[in-house]
This record gives structure tokens, C-alpha cells and sequence, in this order.
């Protein structure tokens, strides 16, 4: 099996403006072997689907060693590079953050996603000089630890309208001068957009896809490195849970069980 080393440096090589790293973003160690097992060359976790997935919402409040664990356990799940989105970091402040960074790398990812938005009723985004020492942070503790950690930091200009593309540029130079790697612009797919982002951002940008979104082929030709699909795949399966429970309780029917996967299939899936 490859090495932490390897894997790091083949999930690095993935980010290829033009010709997108395609994420289906996991939140368990079943959901995880399903998606590799579709094709996929990297994992990630969705921190939104782990939260809820752990009693929590998203949004910073998930213990630390709660996220950890789940990452672990998708780590070993898979024989691919994983990348894990660990919301702003977990930690009040930069040696906090870096903490949770040390404890990631252990736990066998080779990528994280910080973003720049806090949830402590303090403001939409931080200050960009608060963001920058959290991923400098981040940077050290890689370098400590002696992996080539590949730093995505996101930017959520776009989610909590708080500026358009010269903030987001402004933000995502200084992030990328921390140590930053690649830059996460959640909350618009807008062609327009997207392709002044990419010309202005010296490095890989990240999107966020769903419905609605331009097709992978048509992000690429913007040259877009890196296409999310963050919390939807999460979504959707609760979507099924929750109309299947409805019909069950209403009707008394199962049609929304319909399509389901098999047991042996998913069961034979999880063994080692």
C-alpha cells in the first residue's frame, strides 16, 4: 500500500487547472468505499455530513476528536488520498488549529479544507490577518510533521456576500503567501465568475457543484482545478430517509425503498 508520502504527493499532482479533481464528498467509512469504488482518485469528507452524521450541526461545533475519528476511519476504509474538511479548524486560535492539524496528518489524510467563515457571532468572515496566522499554522504543523499536506483554503466571500472577485482575490493572495495551496470559492458556478477567479487566482481553484451548476466539462474549460460536491451527497440520502419514514408512517407503503442497495452487496463492500 502506498505510504502517507505517496499519497500525498499523488493527490497534489490531481489539481490540474483544466482537467478537474472531481470530489464526492464522504461522511463515513461505507460512503467513502462506495465512492472510490465509483471511480473516484480522492476521497473527501464532507464536515456538514460528519457533523450530522455525529449528532452535531455544522459550524464548528463538533468535538475535535469526534472529526478526527471519522476521518480515521475513512482513511482506512480506502487505499486512495484523502482530504478532510475540518470546518475552520476546530481550535479558538492558531496553536489550536494546529493541534487539529497534527492530529489529521496522524489519523492518515494528506489534505485539509479551512475556511475563512466564523461562527462565534463575531462576523461573517474573519480578518484576513486572523486567517492568515490560522494557515501558517497549518503550513507548520505539515512541515513539522514532515507531509506535504495540501492546503485548501476556502474562501466564503461568495456564501455570506461579503464581496465579489476583487475580495475574493484579495483574500485568496494573502492565503496563498500563508501557505495556502489551492483556493475553495464555495457559493458561485457562474460562468463569468468563475472564469475571472481563475484568471486572477495564481493557483488551483475549487468549486462547489450541484444542481444547477455547469456541467464538470464546462467548469474545466474555465479552468477549474477541483469540483465539490460537499454536503449534497449527504443530503440526498437523508432525503431518502426522511420520504421513506413519511410513507411508511402515512400510507403504510415502502415504494420509497425502491432502488435501494443490497445487503450483501453493501456488507460484502465493508469487509476488510
Amino acid at each position: 500500500m502506498d505510504d502517507q508520502q505517496t499519497r500525498a504527493q499523488r493527490f497534489r499532482a490531481l489539481h490540474r487547472p483544466g482537467d478537474p479533481l472531481i470530489l464526492a464528498n464522504a461522511w463515513d467509512a461505507v460512503s467513502a468505499r462506495l465512492v472510490a469504488a465509483a471511480g473516484a482518485h480522492a476521497i473527501a469528507t464532507t464536515s456538514a455530513g460528519v457533523a450530522w452524521s455525529r449528532g452535531a450541526p455544522d459550524g464548528d461545533l463538533l468535538a475535535r476528536d469526534t472529526a478526527v475519528d471519522v476521518i480515521r476511519r475513512v482513511a482506512d476504509a480506502v487505499r486512495l488520498p484523502v482530504t478532510a474538511d475540518i470546518e475552520s479548524g476546530y481550535g479558538d486560535n492558531p496553536d489550536q488549529v494546529a493541534e487539529t492539524v497534527a492530529a489529521v496528518l496522524a489519523a492518515g489524510a494528506v489534505g485539509v479544507n479551512v475556511e475563512d467563515a466564523r461562527h462565534d457571532g463575531g462576523g461573517p468572515l474573519r480578518p484576513i490577518h486572523e486567517q492568515v496566522a490560522r494557515l501558517a499554522a497549518v503550513r507548520a504543523a505539515a512541515d513539522r510533521a514532515g507531509i506535504p499536506l495540501y492546503v485548501n483554503a476556502r474562501v466564503d466571500t461568495y456564501l455570506r456576500g461579503a464581496g465579489g472577485v476583487p475580495e475574493t482575490v484579495e483574500r485568496a493572495e494573502a492565503y496563498l503567501a500563508a501557505g495556502a495551496d489551492g483556493i475553495f470559492v464555495p457559493g458561485t458556478v457562474e460562468p463569468e465568475t468563475v472564469a475571472a477567479l481563475t484568471a486572477a487566482i495564481p493557483a488551483p481553484l475549487n468549486v462547489l457543484a450541484g444542481p444547477g451548476a455547469p456541467p464538470v466539462a464546462e467548469l474545466a474549460r474555465l479552468g477549474v482545478a477541483r469540483v465539490s460536491l460537499g454536503p449534497a451527497l449527504a443530503e440526498t440520502a437523508y432525503a431518502v430517509v426522511r420520504r421513506a419514514a413519511a410513507e411508511v408512517f402515512g400510507a403504510g407503503t415502502y415504494e420509497a425503498l425502491a432502488g435501494g442497495l443490497d445487503f450483501g452487496e453493501l456488507n460484502e463492500l465493508m469487509r476488510d
